[in-house]
């Protein structure tokens, strides 16, 4: 009787604190005033057991994570050399050189940014180690600036994003996250799954297109790829399709019969929607470092490359092939992906990036 009394008195607590009736069966409680500050014990029962999530860091702290092997690569690297250094001296510049090469910034891009910086040291600009590394900071900046647009989508419609890599670079990946954005921005978008080569990768673009509410043309494994993109093509025109995304056969870029393919392709896109494709996309993984240097050159000069995408710059990426490809081949970066999560693949912003890799 006595627990049933305390039941009951605690229940008629809860209800008065709470605004609710009691029931008709519990007793009559003489009211009881609860002081402002005095904490009210919730029973268990109510109490969720949910471990409280905890919020996932912004970009900007998930780029700096992933460049983290090339900061101590390279920046650590010249951290090192540079920094309580009172005079720069032709013997430095010879180092910081060797360094550069060897985090796959490549030859060609680090004899000009030497060079400049041998110029600015001869205007007595550089007179110490912090000065040496903002320089270098700037020239970077500076040439990954040169080339860089973002990707306009709206341009033209159905606007036609023709997407092309090696296999293995996370080409569809990547298709499935762009193909996920440009829907939730609101735009109508169809995939073309024209890599008829690969088993399961209908399947693998088809999921992606589930996920982000999307169509898929697609026809039989081994089918013309040629044919899926007229399909795609004719498809998109008639639906007042916004973006055309087409998936293509990951291929060697040494390999002169599929380059052929890939040329057929463009003149069945061009056939059917005059001045398409709008934007050739190359997938590189940023992780293979300068063998991603000699894919945009041959990929550039057989199949007319308008962009670039880097994947994979994570723990295991050097970021340096950024500069390197871009300003080589004179191709904006329009993409870069840091993780596995569909908000892991952003537009590339020159300053986020040279903020992330230099920053203390």
């Amino acid at each position: 009787m006595e627990l049933q009394e305390k039941k009951g008195f605690f229940r008629g607590l809860i209800d008065k604190i709470t605004g609710g009736e009691p029931e008709e069966s519990s007793p009559i409680l003489p009211e009881v005033t609860i002081p402002e500050t005095t904490p009210i014990q919730v029973p268990s029962a109510q109490v969720s057991t949910e471990p409280v999530s905890q919020s996932k860091p912004g970009f900007f702290e998930r780029l700096k994570s992933g460049l983290k092997k090339t900061k101590d690569g390279l920046v650590g690297r010249i951290d090192a050399l540079v920094l309580g250094k009172k005079t720069i001296d032709a013997d430095t510049l010879e180092e910081l050189e060797e360094i550069l090469i060897t985090s796959d910034i490549g030859v060609k891009t680090t004899v000009e940014l030497i060079r400049t910086l041998e110029q600015r040291l001869g205007r007595n600009e550089l007179k110490d180690g912090e000065a040496l590394r903002a320089a270098l900071k700037d020239e970077i900046l500076l040439r990954l600036t040169a080339h860089h647009s973002p990707l306009d989508i709206r341009s033209r419609k159905p606007f036609v994003l023709l997407v092309i890599g090696v296999n293995g670079v996370g080409k569809t990946t990547t298709i499935g996250k762009l193909a996920s954005r440009f829907s939730a921005s609101g735009s109508k978008v169809l995939l073309a799954a024209a890599d008829t080569f690969r088993a399961a990768a209908a399947e693998q673009l088809i999921a992606w297109g589930n996920r982000s509410g999307v169509d898929v043309i697609r026809h039989k494994e081994g089918a013309d790829p040629s044919a899926v993109v007229f399909d795609a093509c004719k498809a998109a025109v008639a639906r007042d399709i916004d973006v055309l995304i087409v998936d293509t056969a990951g291929r060697l870029h040494t390999k002169v019969n599929l380059m052929e393919e890939m040329k057929k392709i463009r003149r069945v896109i061009d056939r059917e929607i005059p001045g398409a494709p709008h934007e050739t996309l190359l997938v590189l993984d940023a992780a293979t470092g300068q063998n991603a240097v000699s894919q945009a050159r041959l990929f550039k000069e057989a199949a007319g490359v308008t962009g670039l995408a880097l994947t994979k710059l994570d723990g295991t990426a050097k970021g340096g092939i950024v500069v390197a490809v871009s300003h080589e081949f004179a191709l904006p970066v329009r993409y870069i992906g840091v993780g596995e999560s569909i908000e892991d693949l952003r537009d590339f912003d020159p300053q986020e990036f040279t903020d992330a890799l230099f920053q203390v």
